[in-house]
């Protein structure tokens, strides 16, 4: 798939996690807590798969984002192992204070998720340029 094309792909990705997000404040309870779990094992596979794609282009893509990428793994799974470890309390004071973590949570995932989008975009534009230059080296021969 083209770069311009996995950016497509992404955008629309990004429209329809804001389309779920907005629609799941008046859901019922049960059916948003199985969203949640569907998320959540999107996510986690989500997550696997960029880590099988992270290994398998280690030889290819810089250290840099390989290290970002175990980071991001690492991240994921501290945070799962944290909300895990919270749902099993029960205590109304410790519920809103979930409610305000998982939420500072979400807004650094978003965070991420929006400098990603820049680095994806300046990514794809370099990966354009050097291709040109390099089709322009071969012409040149």
């Amino acid at each position: 798939m083209a770069l311009s094309d996995q950016l497509t792909a992404l955008a629309k990705r990004a429209k329809e996690a804001e389309d779920r997000a907005r629609s799941a404040a008046s859901e019922a309870r049960d059916d948003l807590e199985k969203a949640v779990e569907q998320a959540s094992e999107s996510a986690r596979q989500k997550a696997d798969d960029l880590s099988q794609r992270a290994q398998a282009r280690k030889a290819q893509a810089s250290d840099w984002w390989t290290q970002v990428q175990s980071d991001w793994a690492a991240h994921v799974a501290k945070i799962r192992a944290n909300i895990a470890a919270k749902k099993e309390e029960h205590d109304i004071e410790m519920a809103q204070e979930d409610a305000d973590i998982a939420e500072a949570d979400a807004e650094a995932a978003i965070d991420f998720a929006s400098s990603a989008v820049d680095e994806a975009e300046y990514a794809v534009l370099d990966a354009i340029l050097a291709r040109r230059d390099a089709d322009e080296a071969s012409a040149g021969q």
